[in-house]
């Protein structure tokens, strides 16, 4: 556990720290090498969180100025409720601080921000085979029993 950590909107300054984490969570997933995303996706998703129209938030976990995770999500409507839903979208800590508390803390981050826009609801995916997170997402929320299925063009 850090005893300084904390978690915080992501900033403009926080860039040269948040690629390589954003780097590292592309490649968990296989987007590294020849199947990196665009380099254009990753300015993009960095201009949407501070664009006051997008509904794409970013936080990061600090401790002594070093940015040790972040998280990524989003508010979107849904048709079974009428308050928006919070879909956490990215979860990333880096290795020297996986099982410390870090990607509880964020997520937990993640739980304030949706509480103070009113929702209701939290949810995210992920691969069958991230067993290790899937440890700690068993212990903070539950699961829903959906499977996911898609279609790429």
């Amino acid at each position: 556990m850090f005893s300084d950590l904390s978690i915080r909107f992501v900033t403009r300054q926080d860039y040269d720290q948040w690629l390589p984490l954003w780097d590292g969570y592309n490649a968990f997933y296989g987007r590294s090498g020849a199947t990196a995303l665009s380099p254009d996706i990753t300015r993009m998703t960095w201009a949407r969180f501070f664009d006051a129209y997008e509904p794409v938030h970013g936080l990061v976990a600090e401790s002594g100025g070093e940015l040790l995770g972040l998280t990524h999500y989003l508010f979107h409507r849904s048709t079974t409720a009428i308050e928006p839903s919070c879909y956490l979208q990215d979860l990333f800590t880096s290795e020297a601080a996986r099982g410390k508390g870090v990607g509880r803390a964020l997520i937990n981050g993640v739980y304030e921000q949706a509480k103070l826009a009113g929702l209701s609801r939290v949810y995210w995916q992920t691969h069958e085979t991230n067993l290790t997170a899937m440890q700690l997402y068993d212990k903070v929320a539950e699961r829903s029993g959906f499977v996911v299925y898609r279609k790429l063009f």
